[in-house]
């Protein structure tokens, strides 16, 4: 899935990629590579006809009328083709002079979206300028480098005066421009001097600041930079399924595998924090989001955006290996692309300090969800209820939220409330806002999908009201010594007797076992067929014959995780969940809600962004620079996958399948709280050699922090798990190979 998520967007984004395969094949973008200059490139007239130079401009001033939004979708799209020529310049200069107040709107931005007109913006310039009486600006000073400036008709230029930073637009005739050969191989960009140029006041661009220009450099350089790390992505994946060494595809190598899925990873973050930048830069209709808020959305899209077309570039290059090196192949041109993107924004660092600077004065963003009109009628029912259930009090309460399904409300009733997407967010809100908290069911938040989907009748009527109550506590048998993440092989025996089961065997790692009552347990009934056969999935009483629980002490002294033997337990036939022999089916769909509860939130240990900052508060010092950019990074991790989910959730509301989005949020989200808790013991220095024990301040709490978030990485399936998954599942890359073959 691209930036925009809507069924428009995607509909815009196959039209202009349609498009641009037509137009700009790969010896229109070698064409350009061996000019030895810039001019507007043969389809430009086409991508006046398609309406693109001018998505954003008001249909008053001759463009579409749409948005930047709508922009930054071709951007994205026709970044894939290493577009050449001055498209991204001139979209930015009809960007900047739309930011600002004045008469040139009406004289420039109809010539920029009918592509009359090309455009340029210098970010950074030495250019100063003296007031005259009328109202004009006499301009003097250079700019350099200027992407586009070279074939740009309009150049937009920052200028010094006695007011301050002042932006200007001045026809490219006024000026000497030299052009300047790109590290980009299909752009050019330029040296702009002026001498003398007067400036009428109607080019003045009243009430533009420079950090709105670099704002809207950041997201449309940052919409290029995905197009550019997307086209790695999905070129470096398609090579790595029919490549073949040492007898069989590279994609199906882990070293591969996991490289591709780690490209996949940055580009989808790139993704996310460009559309939400874009999201804070036009906000319509909701709540108002503050020019602070607005900064800090795009700063973070100036770090990860960029950073992640440079990883994609050269990490594809190494999966396309030696042919990748060549001049011939296009790799590098993409390279290239995204190192000059890079470094036109400015360093990654200067972003980074941007971000560190404004989260440590207090500036964050509410990622906020708007919802259809249609949702009012349905939240006034939903509070309504609510309502009548916080007046209740303790076990009673949480019995009522049970009965009413407002516990796991996508489930079918009973269990549930059958809820679609938008009803869910609405019951989420409306707790929250009613200080209403649900049970903590633990593990059994993983067992009621599976006893509702593959239950009997009688063990739901048993299980199901006090497990979502929170009343009866689960664990779960699965991980076996030796099996680590290779949950299918189970060595545990269930031997048919009669009336039920006998089974025999260990498990390890098993949370909670010490106080469950109840546990799940897969076991294999049969050795015939494949190791995914023959496993028969139960219900074991935690407290009968038989069952010993040893916990485990966790390097942080605590037990947390156990080791459970299982001698000749009895369980009967009407603990059976699902057919004999079908309990893989069974504890798929366990795991498959595990994985989704792990990736929640930060696992309970505390280690979030707000948890960090406020430490950053009680230092009683000034962070020196390199930790201010180890700060930046997390505040920056933390903030794409927030996006991540904003965009699962409002693709759920469309009926739209999650994709990438979801697989990306669950890879990071199990990591991130490490990430929080490593910055803070960094900070606190020589102060983080106290024990890891939350009585003792902040050095024992994030001591404890610190340790505990290593588990965070294993358990659920491990990293390196995960990344097979999104390879395998996202990418289409092979399947690790059957042991021995």
């Amino acid at each position: 899935m691209a930036i925009g998520l809507s069924e428009e967007h995607e509909a815009l984004r196959e039209s202009v990629t349609r498009w641009a395969e037509r137009n700009i094949p790969s010896g229109t973008v070698r064409a350009a590579v061996a000019a030895e200059g810039e001019e507007r490139p043969g389809f430009w007239a086409g991508l006046a006809d398609q309406g693109l130079l001018g998505l954003h401009i008001p249909e008053e001033h001759g463009g579409s009328g749409y948005g930047l939004l709508e922009t930054v979708v071709a951007v994205e799209a026709l970044g894939e083709r290493v577009a050449p020529g001055p498209y991204v310049p001139t979209v930015l200069a009809g960007a900047v002079i739309l930011a600002s107040d004045g008469k040139a709107q009406a004289e420039l931005l109809p010539g920029l979206a009918d592509g009359t007109l090309t455009g340029a913006v210098a970010l950074g310039a030495s250019i100063t300028g003296t007031r005259a009486k009328d109202g004009t600006l006499t301009i003097g000073g250079v700019a350099e480098p200027v992407l586009g400036g070279a074939s740009a008709d309009v150049l937009v230029l920052p200028v010094s005066t006695d007011r301050g930073e002042e932006w200007v637009a001045v026809d490219a005739s006024a000026a000497t421009v030299t052009p300047v050969r790109s590290l980009d191989l299909t752009r050019w960009v330029a040296k702009v001097e002026l001498d003398a140029v007067t400036v009428p006041a109607g080019r003045i661009l009243d009430r533009l600041r420079g950090s709105q220009v670099l704002d809207l450099a950041a997201i449309l350089f940052g919409a290029e930079a995905a197009g550019v790390a997307s086209w790695c992505v999905t070129a470096a994946a398609e090579y790595a399924k029919v490549r073949v060494q040492f007898g069989r595809p590279i994609g199906q190598f882990q070293g591969v595998k996991h490289k591709a899925s780690r490209m996949l990873v940055a580009l989808e973050q790139a993704r996310a924090t460009v559309w939400d930048a874009v999201r804070a830069a036009e906000v319509t209709g909701g709540p108002e989001v503050s020019a602070d808020e607005r900064a800090y959305a795009a700063a973070i899209a100036g770090v990860v955006a960029p950073d992640a077309a440079v990883l994609c570039a050269k990490d594809a290059i190494q999966i396309f290996g030696g042919i990748g090196y060549t001049y011939e192949h296009d790799a590098h041109l993409y390279y290239r692309r995204a190192l000059t993107l890079r470094a036109l924004l400015g360093s990654s660092g200067e972003w980074a300090e941007k971000v560190a600077e404004l989260a440590l004065n207090g500036v964050s963003r509410e990622l906020e969800i708007e919802l259809p009109d249609e949702a009012a009628e349905l939240r006034e029912s939903i509070r309504t209820e609510i309502a009548g259930i916080a007046a209740l009090e303790g076990q009673e309460q949480k019995r009522a939220l049970a009965s009413a399904g407002y516990v796991m409300p996508h489930l079918a009733r009973p269990w549930g409330r059958d809820a679609k997407p938008l009803e869910q967010v609405l019951i989420f809100q409306e707790l929250k806002a009613a200080k209403v908290r649900l049970p903590q069911m633990i593990i059994g938040a993983w067992v009621v999908p599976s006893i509702v989907t593959y239950g009997t009748p009688e063990q739901q009527e048993r299980f199901l009201p006090p497990t979502l109550s929170g009343e009866m506590i689960w664990c779960q048998l699965f991980s076996e010594p030796g099996a680590g993440s290779d949950l299918a092989n189970v060595q545990m025996k269930a031997e048919k007797v009669e009336g039920g089961w006998r089974l025999n065997g260990q498990k390890i790692w098993t949370s909670v076992a010490h106080f469950a009552e109840w546990g799940i347990c897969i076991a294999r009934n049969s050795s015939e067929g494949s190791k995914h056969e023959g496993i028969t999935y139960f219900l074991v009483d935690m407290k009968g014959a038989g069952v010993t629980v040893r916990p485990l002490t966790e390097m942080t002294g605590e037990n947390l995780f156990n080791e459970v033997f299982l001698d000749d337990v009895f369980v009967p036939d009407e603990l059976v969940v699902g057919e004999v022999g079908q309990g893989w089916k069974v504890a798929r769909n366990t795991l498959s809600n595990e994985r989704v509860s792990l990736s929640s939130g930060s696992g309970g240990t505390g280690s979030s962004v707000p948890d960090l900052l406020g430490l950053t508060g009680r230092l009683g010092r000034e962070l020196a620079p390199a930790e201010r950019q180890e700060l930046a990074h997390v505040v920056c991790e933390g903030h794409s996958i927030a996006a991540l989910g904003l965009r699962v959730t409002l693709k759920q509301l469309t009926g739209q399948e999650p994709g990438a989005d979801a697989s990306v949020r669950k890879f990071l989200s199990t990591s991130h709280a490490q990430h929080v808790s490593e910055c803070a013991v960094s900070l606190l220095g020589s102060s983080a050699v106290v024990a890891a024990d939350m009585k003792l301040g902040d050095a024992g709490y994030w001591n404890r922090a610190v340790l505990s978030t290593r588990a965070m990485t294993i358990y659920g399936g491990t990293t390196e798990v995960q990344l097979n998954i999104i390879a395998e599942r996202m990418l289409g890359l092979p399947r690790d190979p059957e042991p021995g073959k």
